[in-house]
C-alpha cells in the first residue's frame, strides 16, 4: 500500500463516525472531478472533440436501433436543449442520422451512422485506455473491492430515491 493510501486509511480511522459520510462524499466528488478533467482534456487535445459528444455517442451505441431525443436527455441527465445542440452538430459531421419515428411523427429517432460507429469505436478504445491508466495505481483486488463498495453506494442511493 502506498504512503498516501495508508495516510488516508489512518485519517479515516481517526475520523468520528458522524463525519465519515461527508469525508467519503468529498473523496468521491474529488476523484470524479479529477478523472473527468483528464478525460475532457484528452478528448479535446487528441481528438478535437468533447466529453458530451462522446457521452451522446456512447448512449447511441448502446441502442443500435436508435433513441428518441427525450430518451437521450433522460439517460444522460441533461436538458433536451443540450441534446438537440449536440445531435445537430453530430449530424452536421455525419456521425448520426435523425429520422422521424414511425410510431409518432412528432418524435425523432437518432442513431449512429456507419461513420459514427467507426468514430465511436476509435474514441471508446482511447477512453478505455485512459481510464485504465488513470486507475493503474490500484491492484485488481482493490478495483474489485471498490467496485463492490460503489455498487453498495449506488443501491443505497437508489433505495433512498425510491423512498422519497
Amino acid at each position: 500500500m502506498t504512503g498516501k493510501a495508508q495516510t488516508a486509511i489512518d485519517k479515516m480511522e481517526q475520523t468520528p463516525r458522524r463525519k465519515m459520510a461527508l469525508r467519503i462524499w468529498l473523496r468521491l466528488l474529488t476523484s470524479s472531478q479529477l478523472i473527468e478533467k483528464q478525460v475532457r482534456g484528452r478528448f479535446r487535445t487528441e481528438f478535437d472533440t468533447t466529453l458530451p459528444r462522446f457521452d451522446v455517442m456512447a448512449a447511441l451505441a448502446r441502442e443500435p436501433e436508435g433513441q428518441t431525443m427525450g430518451d437521450l436527455s433522460r439517460w444522460l441527465l441533461v436538458s433536451s436543449g443540450n441534446i438537440t445542440g449536440i445531435i445537430s452538430r453530430l449530424e452536421d459531421d455525419g456521425l448520426v442520422k435523425r429520422t422521424r419515428s414511425a410510431d409518432d411523427r412528432r418524435t425523432h429517432l437518432v442513431k449512429l451512422s456507419r461513420r459514427g460507429e467507426k468514430e465511436f469505436e476509435r474514441l471508446s478504445l482511447a477512453h478505455e485506455k485512459w481510464i485504465r491508466n488513470l486507475l493503474s495505481g490500484m491492484t485488481r483486488k482493490e478495483m474489485a473491492t471498490l467496485d463492490e463498495l460503489l455498487t453498495k453506494v449506488k443501491v443505497s442511493l437508489a433505495t433512498e430515491e425510491s423512498a422519497q
